[in-house]
């Protein structure tokens, strides 16, 4: 059996799926991308800040599945420029601490809404 998560601490859906669905133990985060769940606006211009607010928005997300990032088992990083990559590893280490979850960091042409940075993980609460 599964259920939706959902957060007014993270942006609301932009098309046809959920925040988040937990299935049994484990948790499904969608993609998410640096828009500010306040405003619904993408936040632009540093990139620092546009990964740090995607962090932002899966910990809110992992928090109201009942979890932390640190139940992360696997995160998808998705750049349309992968020379931002060694800051996301930057990053990363203030969000999240050994052992640290699996990984992919996949360039890619374009993302929604022109976000630079998108990323999705799944948690295991068990």
């Amino acid at each position: 059996m599964s259920s939706i998560v959902q957060t007014s601490r993270a942006p609301q859906a932009i098309g046809t799926y959920s925040q988040a669905v937990r299935a049994g133990d484990t948790v499904y985060i969608s993609g998410q991308i640096p828009l500010d769940p306040a405003t619904g606006v993408l936040v632009s211009g540093d990139i620092e800040a546009e990964i740090r607010r995607v962090f932002d928005n899966l910990k809110a997300i992992a928090e109201a599945a009942g979890g932390t990032l640190g139940h992360a088992v696997k995160l998808s990083v998705f750049l349309t420029d992968m020379s931002h990559f060694p800051k996301v590893n930057e990053i990363m280490a203030t969000y999240f601490s050994t052992p640290y979850p699996a990984r992919a960091a996949v360039g890619v042409a374009a993302l929604p809404r022109g976000a630079r940075v998108e990323m999705e993980c799944i948690l295991s609460l068990a």
